[in-house]
Order: structure tokens, then C-alpha cells, then sequence
């Protein structure tokens, strides 16, 4: 469970990569780090509106 938490709650949805997150996991596959990882409605919300920040700008 704390793994699940360190990896959606403490890293995922405070904006760090995924690639970063699997290697303080200590993890060789993406796929692996993905299982504990869980992507929160939250950090959706959040990236589609930097998305949109960043289209409005061009």
C-alpha cells in the first residue's frame, strides 16, 4: 500500500515522470512501475489544462 501511495499520491500527482518515479521504485520495466502507479482524475484535470495553456500560447 505505501507503494501505491509514494508513487500516485506523493510523486505521480505533484507532476514528476513516471520514468523518474519507476527508478526511485527501484523498478527495470515501466510496465512494473505502472501497476502501482494510478493516474488521479486530479492530475488528468490538471495536465489537460496545462495543455490548453500551452496551445493558447502558440
Amino acid at each position: 500500500m505505501a507503494r501505491h501511495t509514494f508513487a500516485t499520491t506523493v510523486t505521480l500527482s505533484n507532476g514528476m515522470p513516471i520514468e523518474t518515479v519507476s527508478k526511485l521504485l527501484g523498478h527495470t520495466k515501466l510496465a512494473t512501475t505502472q501497476i502501482y502507479a494510478r493516474v488521479l482524475q486530479k492530475k488528468i484535470a490538471q495536465d489537460m489544462n496545462d495543455l490548453e495553456r500551452k496551445l493558447g500560447s502558440i
